[in-house]
């Protein structure tokens, strides 16, 4: 035979190639029930929120100072090794804190309140703190064992 062709061997090359058009359709078509369901998804209250800085400012070795509030409403207040055992008044727990904020200005404040307390009375305290001028105060808080 001429030219060195033999008759019923065609030799044909493989293609290895992935068509990946389809794949990117899909993909796209994901993207799009995605974004559209995506707003639909987030629940609660819409709230537009304060933008605050979040820093630590509080040295490890300082302890903060702690409102506490029992199951009856009464307010207590710790600062740092001075605890008070008595249930304090509310002109008493600012003139408190007016003092320790003139002594240490960067202290932590925390709000320690029995879960049976009625939220006025959390509300109350930090009112009050507020008012003798703490810009931030936390409510403290035992972390969930259940929680996954």
């Amino acid at each position: 035979m001429a030219g060195g062709i033999t008759p019923g061997r065609n030799k044909r090359r493989l293609a290895a190639e992935i068509n990946v058009v389809p794949y990117i359709d899909v993909m796209l078509v994901l993207l799009i029930i995605f974004m559209v369901t995506a707003p639909l998804i987030t629940s609660g209250v819409d709230v537009d929120l304060p933008q605050i800085e979040s820093s630590n400012s509080t040295p490890p070795d300082e302890e903060p100072v702690v409102v506490s509030i029992d199951k009856n409403g009464l307010m207590y207040m710790d600062v740092g090794a001075k605890q008070y055992d008595e249930p304090l008044s509310p002109d008493e727990i600012l003139a408190l804190t007016q003092t320790v904020l003139a002594n240490k200005p960067n202290a932590s404040f925390y709000i320690k309140a029995d879960k049976a307390v009625a939220f006025e009375s959390a509300l109350r305290a930090m009112t009050l703190l507020r008012e003798a001028g703490v810009e931030s105060a936390s409510f403290a808080s035992i972390p969930d064992s259940n929680a996954k």
